[in-house]
Formats: C-alpha cells, structure tokens, sequence
C-alpha cells in the first residue's frame, strides 16, 4: 500500500466512538437509544456480566428515534443499560484462495477447529447484482458429471438453477455429485437451515475429500438465529463473487434457499411486517431477487448456482417455489415416484427445463435430446395402458419404439453417487442409445 494509499485512510477512519445503550429485548428483538447508525451496519453490545462479552448484532430497522437490532447468536447476557457500539461497517468476512477446504460459519470464522490462513482479504457481504448491460450472454456449457442433465437438460456456465423437491428425494447428494464431479474451478457450498447431524454427513459422505479440496463450505443449522442463517446465503454469495471478481468459474450450491425465506419471514414478523401469502412478509419477496440476481455472468467470470428449493408435500405451486422459478433460468423436479421406484438421481425430465439449453449446444446434440424427450413422453401418456395390458403391440409404432427403448432409457438416465461421467462420454452414450433404435 502506497503512502497516499495510507494517508486517505487515515484521513476517513473515524476519530471518535458511538455509543448507546439497550432499554429493552423483546422476542428477536433488541431495542437502543442510540448510537447513529443505518439498516446494515453492524453494532457491538457489550454485557455488563463477569465475562464481560462482546455480541455482534446487525441493525434491522428504527422505531421511533430507537434503533432495532438483531443479534447474530444467542444471547441471554444481555440487560437494560448495556452499551451498545456502532462500527460503522456493515459485515465483513476474510475471503481468499487459501480458505480452499474450509467450512466457515456466515461470520466467516472457521467451524472445522482450525485457524483461518494467513493472506485473506476483507469483502463485504451485502453487494449489489451487476449491471445488466455489462453481463455477457451465457454461451458454453458447464459439465456437472450428471447424465440425465448433461444429456437432457445441459447447464451454461452462469446459469441459475432451482432443484425442486419435497424432504428426502435426494437432494443433498445431487448437489454433492455435481460439487465432485464438475468441471468448475471453485465450489462454494452453502448449508442453510441443516440439521446439526446432516452437516458432517454431507461432508464426509456427499462431497468427500476429492470435492472439499476445491470447495468452500458455508454453515448455518437450524438451531442459529434467523441472522445467522440469512447472513449464511450473504457470506457464500459474496465468497462466489469475490472468486467470480478474479475471473474463475464458479459452483455455488446453497441448500436451501426455502429456508432463507423462512429466516426472512421471522424477522420480517418481528419488526411489524405484516404476513401476506402463507405468512410470508413482502420483505421476502424483495429479498429473493436481490440475491438471486447476484449470481450468474459478469464481465470478470461466472457464478454458475444452483438452488435447492423445498416444497410442503411435492406442492410445486408454494410461494417460494413459485417466486424462485419466475427468477431462475431452469429448474429441475425431483420426483418422489422415481426415488421410491430406486430411480436414482430422481429428475423428472418431463417436468424439468434448462431455459438456456438450446443456445449452448449443438444442433446434433439437440436433436437427439428431443427425440430421447419424445420417447419419454409417449411412454408416460401410454403408461396406465402398457401397465394394465391394454396396449397391443403394432398398434401405434412411436408407442412401440417407446416401449423397446424404455428399459435403456431408464438404465441410462440412472446413476450412482460415487460415478463419473465426462460431458463428451454423456453425448457420445445418449447418440449410441438413438442410433442403436435406428439400426434395428
């Protein structure tokens, strides 16, 4: 850092501290007199107790001439009269190259009983999406290492996709083998909402060592405050543009953005919002796109992100679910017929789009993704009659084309957590597949 460097920092640092003091908590809720502040910025509470701790809290709204905070953990030290300090800042995390292989909290502090390395570099957590003018058009396609979206449903590098689905379709292993599998420099992992258990689960199981030496993993369980678990999606969508800045190619994996919405929800209820469609507050719905639209192209490099997006009993039509998918550019459904039927990963092509597919291959590629497409949907709407016998073979040819191929099919859209499949291998085995119909 130059000398000028150094003299206009001087020149902006703050001679004097801000204080004020807490009057009440209620609920989430902490209210003060006082100091100046603004929505954002972080304040240092200091307990009056033997040990004598310092808790970070984040300004969330004014009543009044009073300041409305939130802490960042639990607190139960706090009392009437506690000094409460304005930093200035809004929240700040350590980022850098070197982080690789950690898992951090949403403060950025590291949660794995390791320190942080040397070297890192300080980045806000609350950006602004870039300019939509300087954003370049998605043109190349990102291998995620999974057939049946690879072949069928091909992601761009910079593309925002929503994984739908209710508890227990599998999920969390989808995103651990796109994370092992993909041919993106950096993933970045955020667990919103987890269980305490499904954390080292995910990690040790999931992802593995081979996907944690290149990932950084961000968590927040359930158990923390609606802060922590908001701030948990900030902290990982700014680690992804802080590498995105340096012109990688990102993975950012967050499940799940439903939750998030629900952290947003509570704290929206608690400073006075009033509840609009299932509960949810307008707030919600305005921080949903502020995030989301954060991720993608820009002119440095791209976030390609995905989203897992839960849905109370496989209802598609959810507020979130509804608002996120008007957002995103796709959204894969996973079907809990096919988990039950062992049919793994559990897409439902049918339901399930890539909105920039068709831009980002080629025309060979296309064509033999629908015709496989065509194959499924013929057999779908034949089903029940194939089922019960009803179907007489030379009836329909399609239908009987359909059928031949179905068990090849099924075979080739299925695969197992621990397998790999190049982007190239993928084409080549969905061509083998059409041509082998063709010959016969």
């Amino acid at each position: 850092m130059n000398i000028g460097a150094i003299m206009s920092l001087i020149e902006e640092t703050s001679t004097y501290k801000s204080y004020g003091k807490v009057i009440q908590v209620i609920g989430l809720m902490i209210e003060s007199l006082g100091p100046r502040t603004h929505i954002g910025e972080v304040c240092y509470i200091h307990t009056t107790n033997e040990q004598k701790k310092t808790v970070m809290a984040e300004v969330v709204g004014f009543k009044g001439d009073n300041i409305i905070l939130m802490p960042y953990t639990e607190v139960s030290e706090i009392a009437p009269g506690c000094l409460v300090e304005a930093t200035g800042k809004p929240l700040t995390i350590k980022v850098g190259r070197s982080l690789l292989g950690h898992v951090i909290d949403p403060l950025g502090r590291s949660l794995d009983q390791t320190h942080l390395p040397n070297g890192l570099h300080d980045y806000v957590t609350d950006q602004a999406p870039p300019n939509p003018m300087l954003r370049p058009p998605i043109q190349e396609p990102i291998q995620t290492g999974v057939k049946s979206i690879d072949s069928l449903l091909t992601v761009g590098k910079g593309q925002r996709i929503g994984l739908f689905a209710g508890s227990g379709v599998g999920k969390s292993t989808l995103l651990g083998m796109i994370a092992r599998n993909s041919n993106a420099d950096i993933n970045v992992i955020a667990l919103i909402g987890e269980r305490g258990r499904e954390v080292r689960e995910f990690l040790e199981k999931e992802l593995g060592q081979s996907g944690l030496k290149k990932s950084i993993v961000v968590v927040a369980t359930s158990d923390q405050p609606a802060l922590m678990r908001i701030k948990g999606a900030y902290t990982a969508t700014a680690i992804s543009e802080y590498f995105r800045n340096l012109g990688y190619d990102v993975n950012l994996l967050m499940d799940s953005i439903t939750r998030v919405a629900m952290a947003q929800r509570e704290i929206g209820l608690a400073t006075g919002e009033p509840p609009t469609t299932k509960g949810y507050t307008p707030s919600v719905f305005n921080i949903l796109p502020k995030l989301l639209e954060r991720t993608g192209t820009s002119e440095h490099g791209t976030i390609t992100a995905f989203y897992t997006v839960l849905v109370d009993g496989d209802d598609m039509n959810d507020p979130i679910a509804d608002a996120v998918r008007g957002i995103l550019d796709g959204h894969f459904i996973l079907d809990r017929k096919l988990a039950e039927r062992g049919h793994f990963p559990a897409i439902n092509i049918l339901k399930s789009i890539s909105r920039v597919m068709n831009q980002i291959v080629d025309r060979n590629h296309i064509k033999i993704a629908q015709q496989l497409r065509s194959y499924l949907a013929t057999f779908e709407e034949n089903r029940e009659l194939i089922q019960i016998g009803a179907y007489k073979k030379g009836t329909n040819r399609n239908v009987d084309q359909a059928i031949h191929l179905q068990p090849k099919i099924a075979t080739f859209l299925k695969q197992d957590m621990n397998d790999y499949y190049a982007f190239s291998e993928t084409v080549r085995m969905m061509e083998d597949l059409i041509h082998g119909r063709n010959r016969e």
